[in-house]
């Protein structure tokens, strides 16, 4: 949890209020994820060796984990990455055994996939390359954590949906960082796009965001699924309205607001 803290956010809050089993599950798989992204969006090292960072690690996903293995690969640059990445191998040992296989698969593809974009630039052309990157990057979340709420209690939910549900909270990241973005020298946006384009596009997939919450009974998980949407959802109006981000106290507020529910 000290590690989650550190490293997200949006979903330190609803991982905290889950009850033991899932709190455990959820929070090692998704740093599982959160290992491998800040090899995709670290500053400092260059494209090819994101690249080998990533295809290596997913193939040593794809089988039983050899954490000796990974520490070989990664110690050349152990001065560079993130503790969260360092300790992938922790947060394989911490997830259940019968929920791991499918935490790696989905963490194994998101690295192999966040590669080719690595390998292209991350410049995006058209709807198609953004619907693919926020694939990657995000949707991949969502697969996950439908696989955790069906081995959890049989909860089963629409994995395309699920897949939309991530790419809107990636396309509200997307506008918040689009200055910063630039300046990197990346391009998350279609060519052609104008902002109010992108904010279409993400309000589209918030949307596909609810449909997926209609099939989900148990108040734990639609407690989790409802707050980052609704953090994600106040953050798009914050933007609209010429505003970074949206303040501790609205968080404070939302989450309230949620929990009462």
């Amino acid at each position: 949890m000290h590690m989650l803290k550190l490293t997200s956010r949006t979903f330190y809050i609803p991982i905290s209020l889950l009850k033991p089993q899932l709190k455990k599950t959820v929070g090692s798989a998704y740093l599982c994820m959160r290992a491998v992204d800040e090899i995709e969006d670290h500053e400092e090292l260059d494209s090819v060796t994101k690249q080998h960072l990533l295809r290596s690690t997913s193939q040593l996903l794809q089988h039983d984990f050899d954490s000796g293995s990974y520490q070989q690969l990664i110690e050349p640059y152990t001065n560079q990455l993130p503790e969260v990445t360092l300790r992938l191998g922790d947060w394989i040992n911490v997830c259940p055994s019968d929920i791991v296989e499918k935490v790696k698969q989905s963490t194994s593809i998101m690295a192999d996939g966040m590669a080719d974009w690595a390998e292209k630039g991350w410049m995006i052309k058209n709807k198609d390359d953004l619907d693919d990157y926020t694939y990657y990057v995000a949707g991949l979340v969502g697969v996950m954590l439908s696989d955790i709420w069906e081995w959890y209690d049989g909860t089963t939910t629409d994995r395309d949906l699920a897949i939309g549900y991530g790419r809107g909270l990636q396309a509200v990241n997307i506008l918040r960082n689009q200055d910063e973005d630039k300046e990197r020298g990346v391009h998350f946006v279609p060519d052609g796009w104008s902002r109010e384009d992108l904010f279409n596009y993400t309000e589209k997939n918030l949307a596909l965001a609810d449909e997926y919450m209609k099939d989900i009974t148990t108040r734990n998980i639609l407690l989790f699924c409802r707050i980052p949407l609704a953090l994600a959802k106040q953050t798009i109006k914050a933007l609209q309205q010429g505003r970074e981000k949206i303040s501790r106290g609205e968080v404070e507020t939302i989450v309230k607001k949620i929990k009462e529910k």
